[in-house]
């Protein structure tokens, strides 16, 4: 599988480097991972664009 690069801030990094450690990540990259999964899982199953919006709307991403 390939990978892809995503640029953060690098304050946002930084805060996200400490919590990984904190939380007892073996990386940075493994908790970004973890986060994005957990948060992409519960759009998994949206039949439609629609849907998506209306679980973004529901969990206060977009108005």
């Amino acid at each position: 599988m390939g990978k892809a690069k995503v640029k953060l801030e690098k304050e946002l990094y930084e805060k996200i480097e400490k919590i990984a450690e904190a939380a007892g990540y073996s990386s940075t990259e493994e908790f970004i991972v973890h986060l994005l999964e957990k948060e992409v899982s519960k759009f998994e199953g949206a039949d439609s664009e629609e849907e998506i919006k209306k679980r973004l709307k529901g969990l206060g991403y977009i108005s």
